[in-house]
């Protein structure tokens, strides 16, 4: 699947990759973002003519690394990173669902919970997934993210004191600059009503090299600080992003996952499973599975919600339950999160409640008076 130029780099060793701190930008400069470049990669074996239709519209990007994770046309991998017609047929959606636009009092800070803000940093990721809820948005090099609107956001939690609670996300934050990155977290740290700091990320899935010991070294100097990873399939999953896990962990950065619920890629009790208990291996507690929003362009990766709650049923009492996420739907129209679970209660009254098992066996609990 990847030619020669790609190949070379991809064979290096596993630790000077890591510990190479040009080797992520090397790789990224080499990424795939037209379909003259995907046609050769894949040797004919693409419609240039409806890649192209769509990227005109919602960018591509696949660095050599999470292109090297494809192992046949259609497999999951693929149908996370390659443009699909599909994309400009989609007859739903909304090129906002999350209404994160309305709630924005300055451009990029989203304010819609009471004590915590959704704080966009970046615009660029390593690979532009194809069911992303900001389509609108990322990779559009006209709406980059400028250091005055960071500097607004900013002034605005300054102002605002019951902000506790700041979460970097984008496009992608660890793609920034170790410096621009540590002066964005250095003023959020001035804020003595700022106690928390996450960031939301894909880079150590989709491209585990930007994790340095640099890196690591700068991050850890402003905790708390909590890191929100994004695996979407097992094969994800490899020596390299098992290694910038252990990096970030090492830092004392609890990691956690949010996984979004896709068709043709995780939507299978089995594959769910594993993913969850690969994440646990790797020092990644399972978080959220996401419920795909109603975003633009990503109609045919959407399942049933049933789907989601028959993936929690065959994980609940099946695994650790360390391994077991919350399946939420994040509500149209920016509503926020809704947590959904199988139904275990069977029957309810004043004096007792019947419940039934993840082996389906029923049990009674007395109620105290």
């Amino acid at each position: 699947m990847i030619e020669q130029q790609y190949e070379t780099l991809l064979k290096k060793n596993v630790v000077q990759e890591i510990k190479n701190i040009s080797v992520w930008k090397e790789l990224l400069g080499k990424s795939v973002v037209n379909e003259e470049q995907l046609d050769l990669i894949c040797k004919g074996n693409i419609d240039k003519e409806k890649i192209r239709a769509v990227i005109k519209r919602y960018p591509m990007r696949i660095n050599p690394y999470y292109l090297s994770l494809i192992k046949k046309k259609d497999d999951p991998i693929w149908k996370q990173c390659i443009p699909d017609i599909r994309e400009l047929e989609d007859p739903e959606g909304f090129e906002d669902p999350l209404c994160e636009e309305r709630d924005s009092p300055v451009p990029g800070l989203t304010h819609r919970y009471p004590d915590r803000v959704l704080f966009l940093v970046c615009n660029q990721c390593a690979m532009y997934c194809r069911f992303c809820t900001r389509k609108r948005k990322v990779g559009d090099p006209f709406k980059r993210i400028t250091k005055k609107q960071i500097m607004q956001g900013i002034e605005y939690i300054r102002k605002h004191k019951e902000i506790r609670d700041v979460l970097l996300s984008g496009g992608d934050p660890l793609l920034l600059s170790d410096a621009y990155l540590e002066w964005i977290l250095k003023e959020l740290r001035k804020i003595p009503h700022v106690k928390i700091i996450r960031i939301g990320t894909r880079i150590p899935c989709a491209l585990p090299h930007r994790i340095t010991p640099e890196l690591c070294e700068m991050l850890k100097k402003y905790h708390p600080l909590y890191i929100n990873v994004h695996f979407e399939h097992p094969d994800e999953i490899t020596e390299l992003s098992a290694k910038a896990c252990e990096m970030l962990s090492d830092a004392g950065i609890p990691l956690s996952s949010q996984t979004v619920l896709l068709k043709g890629v995780n939507d299978d009790p089995k594959v769910m499973k594993e993913l969850m208990q690969k994440l646990l291996e790797i020092r990644v507690r399972p978080y959220y599975i996401y419920q795909a929003d109603m975003t633009k362009g990503i109609n045919h990766f959407r399942t049933k919600v049933e789907k989601g709650i028959e993936i929690i049923k065959a994980i609940q009492g099946w695994t650790s339950g360390l391994a077991v996420p919350h399946f939420v739907i994040d509500s149209p129209g920016g509503g926020g999160k809704i947590p959904l679970l199988p139904n275990y209660v069977v029957e309810r009254d004043d004096k007792k409640i019947v419940l039934k098992n993840y082996k389906g066996n029923m049990y009674t609990y007395i109620e105290h008076c």
